[in-house]
């Protein structure tokens, strides 16, 4: 960058520094201030061309695809000082020197393949809105090569399970770790300027295999690529990504780790003087979230853990500017698990700029459009069979997600007249307030008593709460805060008492129950269940016409089982009874909540 256009930038920075500027160290982020959503897109017309989006989305798995393929000659190098600096780019690691990877026929990655796997699915059965069988029967089906962060979750499918109890923190080791934010991009593309219908897309997707602020950080990512259409023409590049940035910051609840990471990067930004010091940013997450983690209310936990690359990423989008070799530049020498961050950017970006600006940005090479997915999921089509190399190409995979983008602008009140689309309007509420893993963790009663001060009592076999017992009401199944966790979460094992137990959770207070929630643990379950509310201080059985999601099976693992009340009830307890089955007569249990009715 030149000194003039350094010094031209200050001015700005300073200005908006004023309203982001965060402490860098202990204090918490205070609350931002929401603008209508009509005010947020006055600048951006709500037309887009059928044939210019496939143009976009074309682009957006060629940037993808480079951006992790180069990502890749340093993921994992560097987890700590000496970090990589810019002065490493083009340095001979002797398998290969850190530069921009170029392959024909593009080889399949997890930065792709997860992501192309939901399209076939999507495809093959003809919705937008996965269900967790389609989901869980897809990746047996499909997810037995190359698998790396996703081993958790993919085992309990084996076994039977169904998302999104996979992703959950007391069976899944790994949920917080990096895996969603990397993998479900591709819904925000499939919701060009409908951000909440891309969150909704995504939520069962994001869930099966992450929770709490990884969650979040997946939400970011899907924004991002959500909103990319938006962005005012008008504006800088630079200009564009800030507003990206903060419209998707919006979505976020203060109390998350990924609103810290987003508050603190981009300040950070925001104040540097030198664009070209990204280094400065990726000292500052290093030693926050890694080095110094604990002092500042968090942990570290590995170089695949979902905040510092969520950071990274970010910092490369920022110092990047829209510039998109600058951005996978950063990106690739930032550190820790430098692929991932890096490929999403790459993709963001080729849905901002399309096809042809991207190819301009190497205009000595003849970019290949081939793909080959059978590197890691040979048993998904081939729609090349003519070619030995590859089954796929960019250009056919973007015209065949067209019709579910043009349904879903439908489906959303848009409407769709050959190549011009018109999006519906922008909600005007609140974005946090339409964040369905907000809306979820705000029905959950075990999490909401105690957020107001109350208290929520635990008991199994009558038994009144004890250390145990807690684990089961304590909320971190559906605890969508992002708040750090700093124990890991537990699994309560119920012995019965003559073959039946009985779990029950009470509150000092009157709570909606519009659906009585139990999730089980994995090792054994009920083989017959019924539930009760406690009204007036006497147990009942739940009203005539509530609906049962599943029927109990001891030899199916994590089982969810909702029971929906016809009406909402005040209550001040829930609890089930059953006969216990499976190889250890017993039940295990992660959480029994109330959920209030449904936004």
């Amino acid at each position: 960058m030149t000194a003039n256009r350094v010094s031209a930038l200050r001015g700005l920075r300073f200005a908006v520094l004023l309203v982001l500027l965060v402490c860098m160290v202990g204090v918490t982020v205070g609350p931002r201030p929401v603008r209508s959503a009509s005010a947020r897109a006055s600048a951006t017309s709500r037309q887009l061309s059928r044939a210019d989006y496939a143009d976009r989305l074309r682009a957006m798995w060629l940037g993808q695809t480079i951006a992790n393929w180069t990502g890749l000659m340093t993921e994992g190098d560097r987890q700590g000082p000496p970090f990589y600096t810019d002065d490493d780019w083009g340095r001979d690691l002797g398998q290969g020197s850190i530069d921009f990877v170029f392959q024909d026929p593009w080889l399949a990655d997890d930065d792709t393949d997860i992501e192309y796997l939901y399209m076939h699915l999507i495809q093959e059965h003809d919705t937008l809105l996965l269900s967790p069988e389609q989901i869980a029967t897809g990746w047996v089906q499909h997810v037995n090569d190359a698998i790396w962060g996703e081993t958790p979750e993919r085992q309990w499918m084996q076994w039977g399970a169904l998302p999104p109890v996979t992703g959950m923190g007391p069976v899944n080791d790994t949920y917080l770790m990096n895996t969603a934010q990397l993998v479900t991009e591709v819904f925000g593309a499939l919701a060009p300027g409908m951000p909440v219908q891309a969150l909704q897309l995504a939520d069962l997707p994001i869930r099966t295999i992450a929770g709490g602020y990884s969650a979040h950080a997946a939400q970011f990512h899907i924004l991002l690529y959500a909103l990319a259409t938006q962005v005012d023409p008008q504006q800088t590049r630079r200009e564009q990504i800030l507003w990206l940035v903060e419209q998707a910051r919006q979505y976020l609840p203060d109390t998350s780790k990924a609103a810290d990471v987003v508050d603190v990067v981009l300040a950070d930004y925001l104040a540097n003087p030198n664009v070209d010091d990204w280094e400065r940013t990726r000292d500052l997450i290093y030693e926050r979230y890694h080095d110094k983690a604990r002092d500042n209310g968090f942990v570290y936990r590995g170089w695949l853990e979902s905040s510092v690359n969520f950071a990274t990423g970010l910092m490369a989008l920022l110092y990047g500017e829209g510039d998109y070799s600058r951005t996978v530049q950063i990106g690739t020498l930032s550190g820790w698990d430098s692929d991932n961050g890096t490929a999403t950017m790459g993709g963001l970006l080729g849905l901002l700029l399309g096809y042809d600006a991207l190819a301009a940005e190497f205009p000595e090479v003849v970019l290949s459009d081939r793909y080959s997915i059978h590197r890691t999921r040979p048993t998904l089509p081939d729609y090349l069979p003519d070619d030995p190399a590859a089954e796929d190409t960019f250009a056919l995979l973007a015209e065949r997600m067209l019709p579910y983008v043009e349904r879903a602008i439908v489906e959303a009140g848009g409407n769709a007249d050959g190549d011009a689309w018109t999006l519906p309007p922008m909600p005007e509420a609140d974005p946090l307030s339409l964040n369905p893993l907000v809306q979820l963790y705000q029905r959950s009663a075990n999490n909401q008593v105690r957020l107001a001060g109350g208290n929520v009592e635990a008991s199994a076999i009558g038994e009144r709460s004890t250390a145990q017992t807690r684990a089961f009401a304590d909320g971190v199944e559906l605890d969508f805060s992002g708040r750090e966790i700093m124990r890991p979460p537990r699994v309560y094992s119920a012995s019965p008492e003559n073959g039946v137990v009985t779990l029950a959770v009470t509150y000092d207070r009157p709570v909606e129950v519009s659906t009585i929630r139990f999730i089980e643990g994995g090792d054994s379950g009920f083989t017959t269940i019924a539930a009760e509310i406690q009204i007036d201080g006497a147990w009942q059985p739940v009203p005539e016409g509530t609906f049962q999601s599943a029927d109990p099976d001891p030899n199916i693992p994590l089982q969810m089982i909702d029971f929906v009340l016809p009406e909402p009830v005040m209550a001040t307890g829930i609890r089930v009874t059953g006969t216990a089955g499976g190889v250890f007569a017993k039940v295990t249990v992660m959480e029994l909540d109330a959920l209030a009715k449904a936004p």
